[in-house]
């Protein structure tokens, strides 16, 4: 029976690239409903996939309007007639020291797109997925974990994703329904360029060190793993781990970690 995979931010970087490692594997197993506002990009991505027998749907949606949330659903059981897994992937960034902020619209706008597009499929999806025993995958952040100075915004919308999810896998488990959320650390994509600076302009720069950036492959491998094997959580690396549990005894010293990650010249004074 084929798989049906529903992958939102599925243009370029994490998403994109969960599609083309589900098609290499899978070939014509696997049905990949293909989501994000862009649907040059996201042509481009499906014509990578169907070269390896996968069967592609392009929904160009943008998350942060519920209706659009629906329709993506709603298109993918019209053409496949079923939803096996769920991934959440879409999401913008941001980096801006909270002093610096005078408007806080493009927070709700962040919020709106990162949590709530994650919820509006998530309803979407969820009798279909309760009908396929199917699976739910989170794609969060590690500061979804720890919260990241100048990040205040982007943490607030990763934690409530990581809340979120949490009690829905409590929720669903009945039904067979597995939820995996997945926390990335820094990987070497666009999407700190492309997220929100103290102004709600794009920043077009990265706010972090980048060195020793997670790959787009590994990060996309880990997921996928995960997502089969349905675990609870994917905290992708040692010192993503670390940090969650020096939290606990050491939140001081996690702090300071923190504010390594940030290039010298946009830590606070």
């Amino acid at each position: 029976m084929t798989r049906v995979v529903i992958i939102t931010g599925a243009s370029d970087g994490i998403g994109a690239e969960m599609a083309r490692q589900l098609a290499s594997k899978e070939g014509a197993g696997v049905a990949l409903v293909l989501a994000a506002r862009s649907a040059e990009q996201l042509d481009a991505v499906a014509a990578e996939c169907a070269a390896f027998g996968a069967q592609t749907l392009v929904v160009p949606t943008d998350v942060g309007v519920q209706i659009q949330c629906r329709r993506l659903v709603i298109s993918a059981l019209e053409h496949f007639g079923r939803i096996d897994v769920l991934v959440n992937n879409a999401g913008r960034s941001a980096h801006a020291l909270f002093e610096e902020v005078e408007d806080l619209s493009w927070y709700e706008e962040l919020m709106r797109v990162n949590l709530w597009g994650a919820v509006w499929c998530t309803q979407a999806a969820l009798p279909a997925l309760k009908a396929s025993t199917g699976r739910i995958v989170a794609v969060s952040s590690l500061a979804g974990l720890v919260g990241v100075p100048g990040r205040t915004a982007y943490s607030a919308t990763k934690f409530a994703m990581t809340g979120f999810f949490e009690a829905l896998r409590a929720e669903v488990k009945g039904h067979g329904v597995s939820v995996t959320t997945a926390y990335p650390g820094v990987v070497a994509t666009a999407i700190r360029h492309r997220g929100f600076n103290a102004r709600g302009e794009e920043a077009g720069v990265s706010g972090l060190d980048e060195a020793g950036a997670m790959s787009v492959q590994e990060c996309a491998r880990l997921i996928i793993e995960g997502m089969d094997a349905r675990r609870r959580e994917v905290v992708m690396t040692a010192k993503g781990r670390l940090g969650r549990f020096l939290k606990l005894i050491a939140p001081g010293l996690v702090e300071k970690m923190a504010l390594a990650a940030l290039k010298q010249d946009v830590r606070p004074r």
